[in-house]
C-alpha cells in the first residue's frame, strides 16, 4: 500500500501570518507529528497582498493512521479552539492523495 498525503488549505490576514504559523506549530503540527503512523508534516505559505494562504501537507502510512488523528471521517478538517480567531473561513473538508512517486534517495538521479 502506498503512502497517503493529507492536504488542508486555509487563509489568514497577512498581518497575522507570523502569529498564525507559531500557533499552528504548537497545535496541529505538534499533534500531526505525534500521531502514530504520521510520516511528517509540512506547512507552506504564500502571501498575496493582504491575504496569507497556507497549505498543511502531512504524509501517512495508512488510512487507519489518519483516523488516529482525524477520527473516522478522515475527509473532515481538524480545527483547534483558536483557529476561528485567525482563519478567514473554516473549510469543513480537505483532500487526500495517494503518493505515487516519493522523493529520491540521496545519490539517486532526480
Amino acid at each position: 500500500m502506498s503512502k497517503i498525503a493529507r492536504v488542508w488549505f486555509g487563509k489568514t490576514p497577512a498581518s497575522r501570518a507570523e502569529e498564525y504559523i507559531e500557533y499552528v506549530k504548537r497545535t496541529g503540527v505538534r499533534d500531526l507529528r505525534a500521531t502514530k503512523g504520521n510520516l511528517g508534516a509540512w506547512v507552506l505559505r504564500r502571501v498575496d497582498g493582504d491575504i496569507a494562504e497556507f497549505a498543511v501537507i502531512s504524509f501517512w502510512e495508512s488510512k487507519e493512521a489518519i483516523e488516529r488523528f482525524a477520527g473516522e471521517n478522515i475527509a473532515k478538517a481538524v480545527y483547534y479552539p483558536e483557529d476561528h480567531h485567525f482563519l478567514l473561513s473554516l473549510e469543513p473538508e480537505l483532500v487526500h492523495y495517494e503518493v505515487l512517486v516519493d522523493s529520491p534517495e540521496k545519490g539517486e538521479p532526480k
